[in-house]
């Protein structure tokens, strides 16, 4: 799968290529502006940020769990005591 940023540096050398040695080349300038515009708006992050987050959600979700079944632990070790 192809990133936002291949897919949009693809569009712009083909358009390049195109208007070459045109008097086209204004509408080149832009159309690269519009999407540059366009793709900001998005809001996207490459494929390596998303799989960085992904392994700190992992690492985060165990350690969640870890803290969770320790708590656990330590609360059935507190004496029971009753509330008037």
């Amino acid at each position: 799968m192809k990133q936002p940023n291949d897919v949009f540096n693809d569009f712009q050398a083909r358009m390049s290529e195109l208007f070459k040695n045109s008097p086209a080349k204004d509408v080149e300038r832009n159309v690269k502006a519009m999407l540059s515009q366009g793709f900001s708006r998005l809001d996207l992050v490459t494929r390596e940020e998303f799989d960085t987050q992904t392994q700190v959600l992992v690492r985060t979700r165990a350690r969640l769990e870890e803290l969770e079944r320790r708590v656990a632990e330590l609360e059935q070790k507190l004496p029971v005591t009753q509330t008037p």
